[in-house]
C-alpha cells in the first residue's frame, strides 16, 4: 500500500554523499579525438623522434643562413682586380686558402669551411645548408599542390558519383597506367624549356623554370593517389544520416563537402599529407641529380650529390654528405608520417 502512496518520500532529496558523487564521475575524462591522437603519437618514441630530426633540419636550414659568414654563392677566390686564387678550391674540411692563411697568422681570426669548399671555392657547408632548404621547400609545396588538386578532384568524384565518378576514375586510370618515372623526366625536360622562354622577364625568373615545371609535375601527375583516398573516405561518408538531413534541407553540395564530409576526413588528409612529402623530396632529388632540378647557382641536395661524382675519389665526402642529409630527411618524414598514421587513424585504433 505505501507504494501507491501520495506523499512524497523525502529520504530521496537527501544530498549525495562524496562517495556517492565520486561513484557517478566517469572513470576517465572527456577528451577529443585529437587530443587522443596526440597522446599516441607522443607516446611512440620513433615517431618523435623523427619529428624532433625533422625541426631540427628544418629550423638550421632557416636560421643558419642568417649568421653564417659565407654565401652559398659567392666564390672565395675570385677577388675583384685580383687573379683568382685556386687555393680556395676542393678544400678539405677545416683548411684554408693561402690568403686566409696569411690573415691567420697576422692574428686575425677566420670561420672555418666546416665541410671544406667546392670545385669552384665555394664553401659546401653552406651549399648543402640551401641544398635542404630548397629539397624541403619544393618537397612542402608540391605535397600542397597535390593535396588541394586531390581534395578538390576526389570530392567532385566521390560526392557526384555517376558519369562524373566514371569519367575522373577511367582519368585516373590512365594516369596511373602511365610510367612514373619516364613520365616525369620527360615533362620535366620539356617543361623546363618552354617554362624558360614564359616566366623571362617575370618575378618567377628568380624562382627558375625547373623548380616551377617540378611543381607543373606533380599538378599533372601526382594527385591520383590522394583523389582516389579522398573518394573511398567521400563515398563511405555520404550515406551518413547527418549528410542525408543536410540533404533534407537542401543544402549545396559544396557546402556539405567543406562542412560534413571534408572534416571526417582530415584524419586521412593529415597522414596522406605527411607521407606526400618525402616522395616529392625524393623526386626532387633525384631530378636535380639529373640535372632537371634546381637551376645552378642555386644548390639542391641532388644537384650537389651530382656535382661531387667528378671527384669521388678524391673528395668521396661531398657525395656522403648530400645523400646523409637526403637519407636522413626522407627517412624521418615517413617514420613520422607513419606513426601519424599509427596514432590518428580511426580504423587502427578501434
Amino acid at each position: 500500500m505505501f507504494k501507491f502512496s501520495m506523499h512524497v518520500n523525502m529520504d530521496d532529496f537527501i544530498p549525495a554523499t562524496e562517495e556517492e558523487k565520486a561513484y557517478m564521475v566517469q572513470m576517465r575524462p572527456s577528451s577529443t579525438f585529437f587530443k587522443d591522437g596526440v597522446k599516441r603519437l607522443i607516446k611512440n618514441k620513433v615517431a618523435l623522434v623523427s619529428f624532433i630530426i625533422i625541426c631540427i633540419v628544418t629550423l638550421s636550414s632557416i636560421f643558419i643562413p642568417i649568421f653564417w659568414p659565407y654565401s652559398y654563392d659567392s666564390m672565395l677566390g675570385v677577388q675583384p682586380g685580383k687573379a683568382v686564387d685556386a687555393s680556395y678550391n676542393n678544400l678539405k674540411p677545416f683548411t684554408y686558402g693561402k690568403t686566409e692563411q696569411a690573415r691567420i697568422e697576422a692574428g686575425e681570426k677566420i670561420f672555418p669551411h666546416v665541410f671544406g669548399t667546392d670545385s669552384s671555392g665555394r664553401d659546401y657547408f653552406i651549399r648543402v645548408v640551401y641544398g635542404t632548404r630548397i629539397s624541403l621547400a619544393v618537397g612542402f609545396f608540391a605535397s600542397i599542390i597535390v593535396l588541394i588538386i586531390g581534395l578538390v578532384v576526389g570530392s567532385v568524384a566521390g560526392y557526384c558519383g555517376g558519369k562524373v565518378d566514371l569519367f575522373i576514375m577511367r582519368v585516373v586510370d590512365i594516369i596511373y597506367s602511365l610510367p612514373d618515372m619516364l613520365m616525369v623526366i620527360l615533362l620535366s625536360a620539356v617543361l623546363n624549356r618552354t617554362l624558360e622562354t614564359v616566366i623571362a622577364g617575370t618575378v618567377f625568373e628568380k624562382i627558375g623554370g625547373n623548380i616551377i615545371s617540378l611543381f607543373v609535375v606533380f599538378a599533372l601527375l601526382y594527385w591520383v593517389s590522394m583523389s582516389r583516398l579522398i573518394r573511398g573516405q567521400i563515398l563511405a561518408l555520404k550515406e551518413q544520416e547527418y549528410v542525408l538531413a543536410a540533404k533534407s534541407t537542401s543544402a549545396k553540395g559544396s557546402w556539405i563537402i567543406k562542412k560534413h564530409l571534408l572534416p571526417n576526413c582530415i584524419s586521412v588528409i593529415v597522414i596522406s599529407t605527411a607521407l606526400q612529402i618525402p616522395s616529392a623530396i625524393f623526386t626532387e632529388s633525384y631530378l636535380s641529380f639529373l640535372g632537371l632540378g634546381v637551376n645552378a647557382p642555386m644548390p639542391s641536395l641532388g644537384s650537389l650529390a651530382s656535382d661531387a661524382l667528378n671527384g669521388i675519389n678524391s673528395y668521396a665526402y661531398r657525395l656522403i654528405i648530400p645523400a646523409v642529409v637526403i637519407s636522413l630527411i626522407v627517412l624521418s618524414l615517413n617514420l613520422f608520417g607513419d606513426g601519424l598514421r599509427d596514432a590518428f587513424d580511426p580504423k587502427l585504433n578501434g
